[in-house]
């Protein structure tokens, strides 16, 4: 058996090798994406793993199944980026990642604290000297409402982690959980949007939930209101964001994912000019030069807990998959 291993970071790198060994698989392990310039590595591989940069265009999906891969494995929670209808077409399995939702659902606690605390003022004030208390003054989160959209596992435990704080909480989901029925009420979304102070949105990225948060949702929320996706950024509708944080009607926003974020995060960019298609980079520039939005790259996952889990399950979705025919991971037909 062998595997050809994609976007793989330093801190994966010695998991997958000692995983591999252990398993008995070959791997060839490489930091650069997976797309047309780089698909050749997986020439006689029975399974690809990657993280979420990579290029599964048709044209990389079609050399993948001539080479005779059968199983494609995102490190990723999220397989958007999949080309998941042509794959299954050409009669790939394919998988998805799994870690513990503590990570990301701590930050998005700690977003919350910095938005409604206004640390991003305070620290660069303070880094300048400025020991002022002016344009500092917070909110303290038992007096306030939270609104959480998505209660999956991730959203499920920010709720839970939310409720020692006292505040209010709000919940939006199709599918009900009695678990978070202890800590929160369910409401549909204009309910939501009217009586939230924060906002943090946790659904998978699909066609029916992207752009959630558009000009239609953000003219119902309060003025004022603070807004967290730790998520993907193609749940906002970053001109609708950028209308709302102009027109204060958005108090902050903590965004750790931005719409066409592929090619620019977890790469430095010191010396070079960003081109993104889709989704120019001057909007990011232009979001971040405001006091209260804070951006962080894509990394509320990026704990060493959840770091492990992610490559193992990337090596082990595949092995089950070709060993015993399925795997807990394997993304639904």
């Amino acid at each position: 058996m062998k595997i050809a291993a994609y976007e793989v970071r330093p801190d994966e790198e010695p998991v997958i090798k000692g995983l591999c060994e252990k398993l008995g698989i070959d791997v060839d392990i490489t930091g650069l994406n997976l797309d047309e310039s780089t698909v050749s590595m997986a020439e006689g591989a029975d399974g690809v793993t990657t993280l979420g940069q990579s290029t599964y265009s048709n044209e990389v999906l079609d050399t993948l199944k001539g080479y005779g891969v059968k199983v494609l494995a995102s490190r990723c929670v999220g397989y958007n980026h999949m080309n998941v209808e042509y794959a299954k077409k050409l009669g790939f399995k394919l998988c998805n990642g799994s870690y513990a939702p503590n990570g990301v659902a701590e930050y998005t606690v700690m977003s919350i604290l910095m938005c409604i605390r206004k640390q991003k003022k305070a620290l660069y004030d303070t880094n300048d000297n400025n020991f002022t208390l002016k344009g500092k003054m917070g909110r303290e989160l038992r007096t306030m409402t939270v609104g959480v959209i998505g209660t999956g596992k991730i959203g499920a435990t920010v709720i839970k982690l939310l409720s020692s704080f006292g505040c209010k909480i709000l919940a939006n989901d199709i599918f009900e959980s009695d678990e978070v029925k202890k800590y929160a009420t369910y409401v549909d979304h204009d309910t939501l949007y009217r009586e939230s102070d924060v906002i943090t949105i946790h659904t998978p990225l699909l066609p029916q939930t992207e752009k959630t948060l558009n000009a239609d949702a953000i003219s119902k929320m309060k003025d004022g209101v603070v807004i967290i996706d730790n998520a993907r950024g193609e749940l906002m509708d970053i001109d609708a964001i950028i209308e709302g944080i102009e027109s204060e009607k958005i108090g902050a926003l903590f965004m750790d994912s931005f719409p066409g974020e592929v090619g620019i995060i977890h790469v430095e960019h010191n010396d070079d000019i960003i081109r993104t298609e889709g989704m120019p980079y001057f909007k990011l520039k232009y979001l971040r030069s405001f006091s209260n939005v804070y951006h962080t790259p894509h990394m509320a996952f990026f704990t060493k807990e959840a770091g492990e889990q992610m490559a193992e399950c990337g090596v082990r979705s595949i092995y089950e998959i070709l060993t015993e025919g399925k795997s807990t991971h394997e993304i639904p037909a």
